[in-house]
């Protein structure tokens, strides 16, 4: 099966990264991105390993006040997935099926680059991971 490729298309409304990734993980978590990781503390399964449907967390930054949340969509290898996102360095539009690269030294996601789709390249800035937060939570694997 053919890779899907990056695509970026203007939302019906602007869209902000956490309402977004809340659609469409249907993970329940408010505020701003950075506070998703701690936000779903007990209440989620939280890892540093992708899983397909799992919220990708990208740490507060002086690049990202608020942070950044992604969905993955596919995982391509132990390095590399596909996500999809809203209002990535963008006004309000969708990306979809875009790739983010695990650069971490140890090969274990805590840093990453993302793909800069009307570039048709990775960004060179490596944004801080928090982790990945998984869809199902806690209470319903009891």
């Amino acid at each position: 099966m053919p890779r899907m490729k990056p695509v970026m298309y203007k939302a019906k409304r602007s869209l902000q990264c956490v309402p977004y990734a809340r659609e469409v993980s249907s993970i329940g978590i408010r505020g701003n991105a950075w506070t998703w990781w701690q936000s779903a503390k007990g209440r989620y399964e939280r890892a540093g390993k992708p899983q397909v449907g799992a919220v990708l967390v990208l740490s507060k930054s002086k690049r990202l006040r608020y942070g950044h949340l992604a969905v993955v969509a596919e995982i391509l290898n132990d390095r590399e997935v596909l996500v999809h996102q809203a209002n990535w360095l963008n006004r309000g539009r969708i990306h979809r099926y875009t790739p983010v690269i695990d650069v971490s030294p140890n090969n274990d996601w805590s840093s990453v680059r993302v793909w800069y789709t009307p570039g048709q390249k990775y960004g060179k800035r490596a944004y801080g991971v928090s982790g990945f937060i998984y869809p199902d939570t806690l209470e319903a694997k009891r």
